[in-house]
């Protein structure tokens, strides 16, 4: 038995609820089951029962064991203060609240199908890549929708509480929040972090005084990454090394150490020296990045903004030290710009319509989702083969989440195609 699948037997009323008792023998009349709680706190909010003749209101707990309320050391805790109900599988020991406070126990043992929870476990563990693969034809189009809908707004919304922690941070500068993010995004996984870092001993302020000089702006990026700090015979590296001393002296500036950053198993065109060399470009062609979702602008007018050549030495090299390539534009290439719309720009504009009131910057960031291709990797082909549909990136964002947050943590009871095909 699992908590996961008593919640679930609570939340739907899938037990037997005729001539309920505590197990002190009074009568128990359900009258509100309160809403699921997914946060800190007991398990179910705002309920409603009535224990004898009494009426009682507030939080109901579940677990396996009664015993568990003070393994989990609920009698410590006054956010437990107000359960009215102890909701157990099996009863094995009265507990107090940390008022000192019997709660009464509902004991669900006898009251439950046992072979619908055997079905349960083997749904679970059936040994296909998806529980549901078997079953999934059998999901109504609406259910499947519907889902998928949830799924988007779960990850938006995930997405949009690291921004807004980080807004605060930053005393509400949107401007400034969205560049330490839009860094972070060029990035990509493996250097993130250190990108996230760069912006921070790189504030905006200082790099728009001087974004109107391309070697300055270069030299900036590269000089606070570390990479300037020792010499090398290469003339670019010497020029850019010599106005960045001038401006590390100006503005009191910090370097990283340039051992944080990774190149090992990358391809050439994701090193983190490309992507500053483009950063600058980027800069030094805009100022207000924010602009883009402060005016909602067309996936065409991104492209062009974000869309630059880095300097000619960055049209032939991907690092400082490597050899000379063929010439190209040294240019974002297109997963990575939708890769940044998807992972930056759209959760800003959702962020930003939600926090100034305003629900057209959410329409814009679904409109973003649904004009650029579907992401296509091994997560999003495991549910193509089984009848998913995955037609632009809103459904391939869906489907990474369905799978990262449900899927592949089996939580298959908190998912409505799980729960449609459990019942």
């Amino acid at each position: 038995m699992t908590e996961d699948y008593l919640h679930y037997i609570w939340k739907f009323s899938k037990f037997d609820q005729s001539n309920l008792i505590t197990t002190e023998g009074e009568s128990v009349c359900i009258l509100k089951k309160g809403f699921h709680n997914v946060n800190a706190g007991a398990d179910f909010l705002e309920g409603q029962v009535r224990i004898g003749e009494t009426l009682w209101a507030g939080s109901i707990e579940i677990h396996i064991k009664t015993s568990h309320w003070a393994l989990h050391m609920h009698d410590k805790d006054e956010r437990y203060n107000n359960v009215i109900l102890h909701v157990v599988y099996e009863h094995d020991k009265d507990i107090l609240n940390k008022n000192g406070e019997r709660i009464p126990v509902l004991e669900l043992k006898n009251l439950l199908d046992e072979d619908a929870y055997f079905y349960y476990e083997k749904f679970l563990n059936n040994g296909n890549k998806l529980p549901c693969e078997s079953h999934f034809h059998e999901v109504p189009s609406f259910i499947v929708n519907n889902t998928l809908d949830n799924m988007l707004v779960e990850r938006l919304q995930r997405k949009s509480n690291d921004i807004v922690k980080q807004l605060n941070l930053n005393n509400g500068d949107w401007e400034e929040t969205f560049h330490q993010f839009f860094f972070k995004y060029m990035g990509m996984k493996v250097n993130a972090q250190q990108m996230v870092e760069l912006s921070h001993r790189l504030p905006l302020r200082i790099l728009n005084k001087e974004s109107n000089n391309l070697l300055a702006t270069e030299a900036l990026i590269f000089g606070q990454a570390g990479l300037l700090e020792e010499e090398m015979s290469l003339d670019y590296h010497q020029t850019i090394r010599n106005e960045y001393l001038y401006l590390k002296q100006k503005y009191s500036l910090i370097p990283l150490k340039s051992v944080v950053w990774k190149f090992s198993r990358m391809r050439p065109p994701n090193f983190p020296t490309l992507r500053m060399a483009q950063l600058a470009a980027i800069y030094t062609a805009t100022q207000k990045l924010f602009y883009i979702i402060r005016d909602k602008m067309s996936i065409e007018k991104i492209g062009l903004i974000l869309d630059v050549e880095p300097s000619v030495f960055w049209q032939t090299h991907y690092s400082f030290n490597s050899a000379k390539s063929k010439p190209n534009s040294g240019k974002l290439g297109t997963a990575t710009l939708h890769s940044i719309i998807i992972n930056c720009i759209v959760p800003f504009a959702f962020t930003y319509g939600r926090n100034v009131g305003n629900s057209s910057y959410e329409k814009f960031a679904l409109e973003l989702l649904e004009t650029i291709k579907p992401e296509k990797n091994s997560i999003t082909k495991k549910f193509e083969s089984i009848g998913f549909e995955n037609g632009n990136a809103k459904y391939s964002q869906s489907l990474i989440q369905l799978n990262n947050e449900y899927c592949s943590l089996k939580k298959c009871l908190h998912c409505k195609i799980g729960v449609y095909l459990l019942q």
